[in-house]
């Protein structure tokens, strides 16, 4: 059932991501990034089996993060890119901050969400930490490819190229980076080899099949159904 819910996270991903575009254009992509990076630094303290791999929750989402930066890429240039990943930089350690500080907070007698916080957020530092650094290297060299192949395939026809080229080493840089930071130590080396692998292997599909969302997106945008920029 894992990965029948998986494909179902998968389909809600894309379509929330197309909606926001579609309704607020450039802005809709910025209120996605602080989105996925937020949902999938919590989603990735969950441990799954997917298709006989032990893996982290949080690789759909995340990947959707660079399909936003992408398509910003794509229609508005590099330096919105880079702005959306400066967004998510900080929202990702703005969360950290505050999450931890209310961690140290006593709780009442009749609490009954510290223990579960403690237990989700206790691990965040080290997951935010490797997320930050994991996040900006992958998505800074992420910018930078597409940029290059863009230059070097412009056009419609191949966007697909750059779209894929970018985002599918861009990915393997994240989950090797973020994978070591995050979990060195916490699980035996043969559950973290699978942890990479898997992670790899499920981000490179997403990467795979947001193709034609990216098409889509430029479709709407060459017939003028974004909203322009106010800002």
């Amino acid at each position: 059932m894992n990965e029948l819910f998986w494909i179902v996270m998968l389909v809600v991903n894309f379509a929330l991501i197309l909606i926001a575009f579609r309704l607020w254009g450039k802005l809709g992509l910025y209120v996605w990034i602080p989105i996925s990076v937020i949902v999938a630094n919590i989603q990735v303290t969950k441990m799954v089996v997917l298709f006989g791999l032990d893996a982290t929750l949080g690789n759909i989402v995340y990947a959707t993060g660079f399909l936003a930066t992408d398509i910003l890429s794509e229609l508005y240039g590099k330096k919105d890119s880079r702005k959306a990943v400066g967004i998510g930089f900080f929202s990702l350690l703005g969360m950290t901050l505050l999450m931890q500080l209310a961690l140290v907070f006593e709780p009442s007698s009749s609490d009954i969400a510290n223990p579960s916080l403690s237990l989700v957020f206790g691990l965040m530092p080290r997951i935010a930490f490797g997320s930050l650094v994991a996040y900006v290297i992958s998505n800074l060299h992420d910018i930078w490819a597409f940029e290059f192949w863009k230059q070097k395939k412009p056009g419609r026809n191949t966007l697909w190229i750059r779209n894929n080229l970018s985002t599918i080493v861009s990915q393997l840089i994240d989950t090797l980076v973020f994978t070591l930071i995050a979990f060195w130590g916490v699980y035996p080396t043969d559950v973290l080899i699978s942890i990479i692998i898997s992670t790899y292997v499920l981000k490179y599909v997403v990467a795979i099949l947001d193709t034609p969302f990216m098409y889509l997106a430029r479709h709407w945008y060459d017939k003028e159904k974004i909203p322009t920029p106010t800002f």
